[in-house]
């Protein structure tokens, strides 16, 4: 029998989450191309929550409902499902010759298995949703559940397969520590690829429209963006230092961070946030805007946690 996620995988590896999916299979296929890039590993990995077969699962034999599978039909899907695992493992060393891939088959509930499975590795790359979703606005159980759970970094490549690659990186900057991980990455990665990066500061929650005082105020709105200007360039500071190759733009608006985020999203190569930011409620939950910037942005999406960053 396939075993459950009773071992992680090494730090030294990136984890690519299959469905069975085309968004899945690209989704690995990003994932291969940024092991290749930083001397990695990967691990592409799937989990299936046997003997119960979950409605609108594909199988060898067509589309099936809700069913407990005897010994030989699970036998059969285990079968299938490795041979399909192993073709996209082919896939990703035909694209990058060198990189050392390796499958995992899994049973068990998906989203759990594979975050326990994931939990030691340097980043976990998944698709938006499984065959029955709907592209770009739902993003499935599974994932969005994986949102909920993983602490290490985790991104959701959305993008068709015939978008071009995208220009710039995004990334969400609030002064938080959460923000930090994520300004990091973000410059990690657009170093790596050559890419220009857009550091978003959009510091009120509120829409425009909604932001006119009604009361006597000791701050006019040129203060207010003025001190926004100055907590934004000290939150950037060290990072430019580390990375002085990275050509970075400066986006400061008086607007609601998700709608800031998906504005400069288009045409980019990643999004990157931090997993919640100055809210109330601080707790180890997706905060809202990750969660919309997940939901709906048209490129691939990284959520990073604090305790994520790398040394």
């Amino acid at each position: 029998m396939t075993p459950s996620a009773e071992s992680t995988v090494e730090r030294s590896v990136i984890v690519a989450g299959y469905d069975g999916s085309a968004a899945a299979e690209r989704a690995a296929m990003w994932a291969a191309r940024e092991a290749s890039g930083q001397g990695l590993g990967l691990a592409v990995i799937q989990a299936l929550g046997l003997p119960v077969l979950p409605d609108s699962t594909s199988t060898p034999v067509g589309w099936a409902s809700p069913q407990v599978l005897d010994a030989q039909e699970q036998e059969v899907l285990l079968a299938h499902a490795q041979t399909e695992l192993d073709r996209v493992a082919d896939a990703c060393r035909g694209a990058y010759p060198g990189l050392e891939v390796t499958t995992r088959l899994l049973t068990g509930r998906g989203s759990e298995t594979l975050v326990e499975a994931a939990a030691d590795a340097r980043a976990l790359v998944i698709g938006p949703a499984g065959r029955s979703a709907l592209p770009r606005v739902l993003l499935g159980s599974t994932a969005a559940e994986i949102l909920q759970s993983y602490t290490r970094p985790i991104v959701i490549v959305r993008q068709a397969e015939d978008q071009p690659e995208g220009k710039h990186v995004v990334v969400g900057v609030d002064g938080s520590r959460n923000s930090a991980a994520a300004v990091d990455f973000a410059f990690d990665f657009a170093e790596r690829h050559g890419l220009g990066l857009v550091a978003v500061h959009a510091w009120s929650d509120l829409p425009l429209e909604a932001m006119n005082p009604v009361g006597p105020w000791d701050n006019t709105w040129v203060d207010v963006e003025q001190k926004a200007v100055q907590a934004f360039e000290e939150s950037l500071g060290a990072h430019r230092q580390r990375h002085p190759g990275v050509t970075v733009h400066q986006k400061v608006t008086p607007d609601r961070p998700a709608h800031a985020l998906l504005d400069q999203s288009e045409g980019a190569a990643l999004l990157v946030v931090g997993s919640h930011g100055r809210g109330a409620l601080r707790r180890a939950l997706l905060g809202s805007v990750s969660h919309t910037v997940a939901f709906h942005a048209p490129c691939p999406v990284a959520i990073v946690r604090p305790d994520t960053e790398e040394s």
